[in-house]
């Protein structure tokens, strides 16, 4: 399965780049209604780290722990380590399309787990991916451009 999702925001490539490859980053884009909680992860995620989170679908705690590779200036791949899918891959894509503008592109590959829970999560989850994505570009404009959002 792929999924796909790009935006702009009024910020620097650098600007950008540094919001995603912070740890605290990924709960201030998690939607309020999906409460997560963040276990280990170094403040600024750099090839090889990993961090560990739990997210709350209702009463059901999904818990994951992600690996970051290929970190750049223009990007970086998050790879579930463990987690609800059988394989998880999201590559994170930052270019620079105009003066003080940039375009976010999230490209998400996963496949589900063969399993009677586990596999219904990841389809809700998957499922869920474009509100998510939605809500994420608007969070982050709002964050890095501020009152100008």
């Amino acid at each position: 399965m792929k999924y796909g999702h790009t935006f702009r925001v009024r910020a620097l490539l650098a600007d950008v780049a540094g919001f995603h490859t912070s740890a605290s980053s990924l709960k201030a884009i998690t939607p309020p209604l999906i409460p997560m909680h963040l276990h280990h992860a170094p403040q600024r995620m750099g090839d090889g780290d990993e961090m560990a989170f739990t997210m709350w679908l209702g009463p059901l705690p999904v818990r994951w722990v992600a690996r970051v590779e290929d970190v750049s200036p223009a990007g970086f791949l998050d790879r579930q380590v463990r987690g609800p899918f059988e394989a998880w891959a999201h590559r994170h894509t930052f270019v620079q399309v105009e003066e003080g503008t940039t375009e976010v592109s999230d490209e998400v590959a996963a496949r589900l787990k063969p399993h009677a829970v586990w596999g219904w999560v990841g389809l809700a989850m998957w499922l869920g991916l474009p509100l998510l994505f939605a809500y994420r570009g608007w969070r982050t404009r709002r964050l890095l451009e501020g009152d100008a959002a």
